[in-house]
This record gives C-alpha cells, structure tokens and sequence, in this order.
C-alpha cells in the first residue's frame, strides 16, 4: 500500500505565565498507509487528529520542536496504541511548559531513520528557531516536514522573534537547500511549498535580517 501525507490543522496557542501570547494554526501530519500511521507534531487537539487516523495503527508521535502549540496533544495520541513519542532532546526546556512530568520516549539524533508503510523519514536536525528544532526528510514521498525551521514565507519566528536568526538561515542553508528543488516542504503553519521557493529567496531573507514584533 503506498503512503500518503495527510494534514490536520490544529489549534495554536502559545502560553507564557498563562497569558495567551500567539494564536492561530498549526499544521499537524499524518504519513502512512491504510494500515499504520506516523503522527508528526500533533498540536492541541488529539481528537481531531485521532479522527484523521481512524482505525490505524499509530507506530510513533514525532515532533519537529517543543513548543506547545506543536507538542500539547503528543501523550494524548500516542497513548491509544502504546506508540513512543520523539523529540530531539535540546528542546526539553520548552517540552516541560506542556508537559512537566513526563518525557519523551525517544531522543531524536541527527540521521536517525522512523520508518512506516514502506517510507522513511530522516531526522535533519534544524536549529534556530529552536535549539532541538528537526525536520523530516523522506526522499521515497519527496518531501520534508520543517515544523518551524521554515514556512514558505521564510525562517519562522517565534512569539515574534527570532531566536536564533543566524542559526536558523545556517540549517536551512545547509540541510534544507541541499535537498532536491522539487522536494515539497510540509511545515508547522500555513501553505506547503518547494525547496526551489526557499533558495530563490534565501538571500533576500539574510539580506532582511531577523523579525521583531
């Protein structure tokens, strides 16, 4: 059975000392086939993409970064079918402000491989917006999922800034525009778009700097 990429857009509110600072929406994924199901970064709202999955097994809940808004729903998800959920272990900080005590079942590293319905997905660790911000690379679906590393409108920046700028063009520089133009670049918020999109603008986002608002 071949695998397909399927989108949940899930609430997005992000809290500091309980004031609601960002809302909107957030991209949740769903890679597999009619049998089994990777979740990637699945928000807020675990029925809604539980309702996505059906009857499929889910094999794993990955997460591109920490941040609530991506991570809240992780336990709630993997928890139907016993599946581990996976964080790259630079952004626990950020894990604890949705979940203070419990942590993930894997610690994601560079190369490392999820595999489902006959694909797999390659961890390229993609600093900037986040220390243990990953994307997602499957060369089988030609695609990558960037949570936050990038959207099409370029780095993301988070509550308004940008907290590691130069880190963040150097990842996308050096991981995301190494991959092939016509992958399709699945991200945390808004449109997909292509690799080709991302390297015809880069310079003009370096030469923009960093956001503040």
């Amino acid at each position: 059975m071949t695998a397909r990429i399927e989108r949940v857009w899930t609430p997005s509110v992000s809290k500091d000392d309980d004031e609601a600072v960002h809302a909107g929406e957030a991209n949740a994924w769903v890679i597999g086939d009619d049998e089994e199901v990777i979740v990637i970064d699945p928000g807020q709202d675990a029925a809604g993409v539980l309702e996505k999955v059906g009857d499929r097994e889910v094999l794993a809940v990955i997460c591109t970064h920490g941040h609530t808004s991506h991570v809240a729903a992780a336990f709630e998800v993997a928890e139907r079918d016993e599946a581990p959920v996976a964080l790259h272990r630079a952004d626990m900080l950020h894990w604890r402000s949705a979940h203070r005590k419990k942590s993930p079942d894997i610690e994601m590293e560079e190369g490392g491989v999820f595999e489902v319905a006959d694909v797999g997905l390659e961890v390229l660790h993609t600093p900037g917006h986040s220390q243990g911000s990953c994307s997602f690379y499957c060369a089988d679906l030609d695609v990558v999922f960037t949570g936050d590393a990038l959207l099409a409108s370029g780095p993301a920046p988070h509550d308004g800034i940008h907290p590691d700028f130069p880190r963040q063009l150097t990842a996308i520089g050096e991981k995301l525009l190494e991959l092939p133009a016509d992958t399709r670049v699945l991200s945390g918020h808004g449109e997909e778009s292509l690799i080709s999109d991302a390297s015809k603008e880069f310079e003009n986002w370096i030469a923009a700097g960093p956001s503040v608002g």
